[in-house]
């Protein structure tokens, strides 16, 4: 009897295996179709219709981009600026703002610095 269910389980194991192989083959031919598939001819006559008003938005919001950045450099305060970056809706306006944040807070412990000078001279001086 042990050798007939031993003979049994390794039927099982190999129609397990068959069952196995056969749905990786089906998954295999199911990617190779969907990753070859061709693009759809109108989709991308949609895009070249679209192109000179993208292309349009894009040169409006540069110039927005660049207004922005010379009315942060007139700005000293940081409370100010973010104030600013909390109305900001834009990743790009939010990101010059924080960066002018950055560079308001570098100037302000560089002007904290009492000796703008390196450590070796500042110690000699002051013997």
């Amino acid at each position: 009897e042990a050798t007939l269910d031993l003979a049994e389980r390794r039927r099982i194991r190999s129609a397990i295996r068959e069952l196995q192989r056969q749905e990786l083959e089906r998954d295999e031919e199911t990617l190779a179709s969907k990753r070859f598939r061709p693009e759809r001819s109108s989709h991308r006559q949609d895009n070249k219709e679209n192109w000179p008003q993208s292309q349009r938005l894009e040169e409006e919001q540069q110039a927005a981009l660049a207004a922005l950045s010379e009315q942060l450099e007139a700005i000293t305060s940081v409370e100010e600026l973010t104030k600013l970056l909390r109305a900001a809706g834009e990743y790009e306006e939010r990101k010059l703002i924080r960066a002018a944040i950055r560079k308001l807070r570098a100037e302000e412990i560089e002007g904290e610095a009492p000796f703008p000078c390196s450590g070796g001279e500042a110690l000699e001086s002051m013997r």
